[in-house]
């Protein structure tokens, strides 16, 4: 069952895909018969191509939309001529169109344009201070295909050897030549067996026995751990600028139904309403972690 926020927010993404392009200069760019075509509505034609013909290069887009926009005109003028636009059922549907439009016009106008660089920075903030700690390792591995050669390796190791001379010469690994480094990675990110052992050595050291995997035979030293650093600013501000302006939604949203009564007579409807209305989501959405590096 959807709630009321989450279907809140599927409008809410209606909305965005239904953005028109600004134009500045609304210049005639075709005439059919003594209807003219605009600027503003080959923007707004392209803007509502087929998926697949969105995929085009921008030129091929615009002329598939000018053909779309010109084919609407040539249609619209006779289907006016037939009345059409007269029938009851024009008119609702005229209706709703307005109020859609006219929703999105509001949103616009006070969600949109008045959303702040500083607010998008502060909610970053907010977000990367909930994050929960998260370790990671970054370590190196040598792969070999017997625990006797990685018996052998570790006492090498023990030796004195440097372990990354001992990649680039022993491992199997497509890794060597980088001295079998993996660099930084979370839990979940290799085999269990592998991940245990890495994340179970201290700083600085490797492993004293082979730890086995599908792979093979590793022997694992771990260089550094640290927590997780948070994903950039500049990576996810498109992401936090949607939760700012989604929670700016729903704050319109809630107040305009506090002041409304609103009353649906399909008992069925009103059931999965109300309940929707019973489920509120939360709001916030945690930012993701920053790819391993």
């Amino acid at each position: 069952m959807l709630s009321t926020n989450k279907l809140a927010v599927l409008a809410f993404a209606t909305f965005v895909a239904l953005q028109a392009p600004a134009y500045a200069d609304d210049a005639v760019i075709a005439k059919v018969g003594t209807l003219e075509i605009h600027q503003s509505e080959l923007d707004l034609a392209v803007a509502n191509l087929d998926p697949q013909l969105a995929q085009l290069p921008d030129d091929q887009k615009k002329v598939a939309a000018l053909s779309a926009a010109i084919d609407v005109k040539l249609l619209a003028a006779d289907a006016a001529t037939e009345k059409l636009d007269q029938t009851d059922e024009f008119k609702k549907r005229m209706q709703y169109l307005s109020d859609r439009e006219l929703h999105n016009a509001y949103f616009k106008k006070h969600v949109v344009d008045i959303v702040t660089p500083d607010e998008v920075k502060a909610r970053y903030d907010k977000e990367v201070a909930a994050l929960p700690k998260q370790e990671e390792v970054h370590a190196r591995h040598i792969l070999v295909k017997t625990e006797d050669e990685a018996k052998d390796i570790i006492k090498q190791l023990d030796a004195g050897k440097d372990f990354a001379e001992l990649a680039k010469e022993k491992s199997t690994d497509p890794n060597k030549s980088e001295g079998g480094d993996l660099g930084y990675f979370s839990r979940g990110r290799m085999v269990k067996e592998f991940e245990d052992a890495a994340f179970a050595l201290e700083k600085g050291t490797y492993s004293k026995t082979p730890v086995k995997t599908d792979f093979g035979f590793h022997v694992i030293k771990v260089e550094d751990k640290r927590d997780a650093p948070p994903p950039p600013f500049e990576q996810v501000q498109d992401q936090v600028r949607q939760l700012v302006m989604r929670d700016k939604y729903l704050e319109l949203l809630n107040k305009a139904k506090a002041s409304a009564k609103i009353e649906i007579v399909d008992e069925t409807l009103r059931k999965g309403y109300d309940q929707a209305n019973k489920q509120p989501e939360p709001s916030s959405e945690p930012v993701a972690p920053a790819p391993k590096q």
